[in-house]
């Protein structure tokens, strides 16, 4: 499978058709795109499409943890559009920081 680094090129792949297949992808339809491509969803965090107000966010994130270390993608009008990178895996085991909402 490899590790991060060499996995960014693919996930950004996929992701970037997630986003070309819906303009506004919810976190969600960027993990079923991932699964499909063949990435764990146990592996996997997302932020939530909703804030605690009920709003949209102005950006949304998406990790993959893999090999030791993390793939992590953030998608929004707020942030320019789709970025991604690799880092290194927190403490706490995961990618991300904060909260994070069930991967279904």
């Amino acid at each position: 499978m490899g590790t991060a680094k060499q996995n960014l090129a693919f996930f950004d792949y996929v992701n970037t058709r997630t986003i070309a297949a819906d303009t506004n992808p919810t976190p969600q339809q960027f993990v079923d795109g991932l699964a499909a491509a063949g990435f764990a969803k146990a592996d996997m965090q997302m932020t939530a499409d909703r804030t605690t107000v009920n709003l949209t966010p102005g950006s949304v994130q998406f990790s993959v943890l893999i090999n030791g270390g993390c793939l992590i993608g953030q998608f929004g009008e707020d942030i320019g559009g789709y970025h991604s990178m690799v880092a290194p895996v927190l403490r706490t085991g995961k990618c991300l920081i904060g909260d994070t909402v069930p991967i279904q």
